[in-house]
């Protein structure tokens, strides 16, 4: 039935109303196990000491958010300033020495980002980078598109598999607390740009894009070790942009958005000395203790927990490309908002990605049962080599895999009679109820099968068993419960955006004539 289905507004009211008081009460119970536990010896690791105004611990047992916003802060800070500030110089004495600022900005973009690589990580592994961007351009001239696919993941699996790619990181001297994260991230984001370049050279029907063009593009230094990838004809086209003009508001917008990506920051902060979501999970002596309700919203503020990462990460660095007049990624949608496995990511530069070069290729319209099993499978084994070939990713990728083609074939059944003949004599309202009572289960396996990869394969089986067997019929309907109301809410904003974009026509009065006053 269709997506503008209206319930009632007292309806919507009461799931409004359970939504909340079930939020409170699961968050009530990781507040208690965290206060209780906070001298445990097994939290000693993660468990740190916090701000001094609240007087608690906090939970430091993320890496990623601890070197964006505690540890490493100012270096990346200093870094992504000094790209918006060297950009500013060139642009303002460009026209001063004869130069079109506008046109040659991506070389100064590509510059700066080189020579901050360099500094940063050393000749060697800007050698080691230059050699893939060498070979995979050589490949790019040929302009086969399975030859761009073999060079390209054959370049990504030296990075991901031993001993290959212990032998390269061995080629980069020096040692220091980043070096991990920035060799892998910078090596992988690389090479899958590399292979957008070459992709999108294959398309190019007269002549080839330059070296340099790839050069520019890869050495982008705001994407250049964390990411989100930008395909390459969105940037070369972007980037390559002479007219620069801002839209009413813009500058304000990105501000406030920098504004906004600040104090979710602290508010996070605030949350970790009181709420010990992602150290209480390592702990399976105390969370075979827990209650159903405890490890239901450990498991849910987990994936809501890595949405608020990736988004303000990416925020901010999407908040510098801003400024720089590119149009980069969105943030990945939240994880509140999603009951489909088609629209589940957590990183929507990768999606974009492999959307673009692997699943809609070839999947198309992605209605053929055969084509969408053999896009998914494809898409899925890419991502298995992107995340790093091991056994917690064998079982996300195959579970996610399943989840997507699964989606597809229960769609196909239900378009088929009776089915399609029973909804059709439901009104849209109930239609919604019903297909909303199918999109709970499907939430929470689309928890179940992500809260693995982010915290254990033994945490997500725990979890698993005790809201599905151990907790049957209560805790397991109880949940579905919670959660049907929160489809609906989600069902209910989307229904107002698509009357936002496609009004309904207004309905004539007596007839097509407009009543007289």
């Amino acid at each position: 039935m269709g997506i503008k289905s209206a319930l009632p507004r007292y309806e919507l009211y009461l799931y409004t109303a359970v939504l909340g008081v079930a939020l409170i009460w699961a968050g009530s119970w990781i507040f208690e196990a965290s206060s209780e536990n906070i001298d445990r010896k097994a939290f000693k690791e993660s468990v740190q000491p916090g701000w001094h105004y609240f007087g608690r611990k906090m939970d430091a047992a993320d890496f990623e958010w601890m070197m964006w916003f505690s540890t490493f802060r100012n270096h990346i800070l200093f870094a992504l300033a000094g790209h918006v500030i060297f950009a500013k110089i060139f642009s303002l004495l460009a026209p001063k020495i004869g130069i079109n600022g506008c046109k040659h900005r991506s070389l100064i973009f590509g510059v700066y980002g080189g020579l901050a690589v360099l500094v940063t990580m050393g000749w060697t592994y800007m050698a080691l980078v230059l050699s893939h961007c060498i070979i995979l351009y050589s490949v790019a001239l040929v302009k086969m598109k399975w030859l761009c696919f073999a060079a390209g993941l054959s370049a990504l699996a030296s990075i991901k598999l031993e001993p290959y790619n212990s032998w390269q990181e061995a080629l980069v001297t020096g040692s220091f607390d980043l070096q991990d994260v920035l060799f892998y991230g910078g090596c992988g984001f690389s090479i899958m740009r590399c292979m957008s370049f070459a992709l999108e050279n294959c398309d190019r029907k007269e002549g080839n894009y330059t070296f340099c063009d790839l050069l520019r593009y890869n050495f982008y230094l705001p994407f250049f070790f964390f990411g989100p990838i930008m395909t390459f004809d969105k940037f070369h086209a972007q980037v390559n942009n002479t007219q620069l003009t801002r839209k009413d508001r813009e500058v304000w917008n990105i501000t406030t958005k920098a504004l906004l990506h600040l104090g979710i920051i602290l508010v996070v902060d605030v949350f970790f000395h009181y709420l010990y979501i992602l150290t209480i999970p390592s702990d399976m002596k105390l969370v075979a203790k827990l209650s159903d309700w405890c490890l239901a919203g450990l498991a849910y503020s987990n994936l809501v927990y890595d949405w608020v990462k990736a988004a303000i990460m990416f925020g901010v660095i999407n908040t510098v490309a801003r400024l720089d007049h590119l149009d980069p990624p969105q943030p990945p949608k939240c994880i509140t908002m999603l009951y489909v496995f088609a629209e589940t990511h957590f990183d929507r530069g990768i999606n974009d990605w492999l959307c673009r070069y692997v699943y809609d290729y070839i999947g198309g319209d992605h209605d053929k049962i055969f084509k969408e099993l053999l896009a998914t499978i494809s898409t899925f084994a890419i991502t298995t080599l992107w995340l790093g070939p091991c056994q917690l990713v064998y079982i996300w990728s195959f579970f996610n895999c399943f989840g997507l083609n699964f989606e597809l074939w229960v769609a196909k059944l239900f378009s088929l009679p009776p089915l399609s003949t029973i909804e059709g004599f439901m009104g849209g309202a109930m239609s919604r109820r019903i297909r909303g009572v199918f999109n709970a289960a499907n939430f929470w396996t689309i928890i179940l099968y992500n809260v693995l990869s982010l915290n254990s394969l033994e945490f997500a089986k725990l979890v698993g068993r005790r809201l599905i067997f151990k907790g049957f019929p209560l805790s397991t309907l109880s949940v579905l419960l919670v959660t049907y109301c929160g489809v609906q809410l989600v069902k209910e904003r989307e229904r107002k955006e698509a009357l936002l974009e496609d009004p309904e026509p207004v309905k004539a009065v007596d007839g097509g004539k407009e009543k007289a006053e």
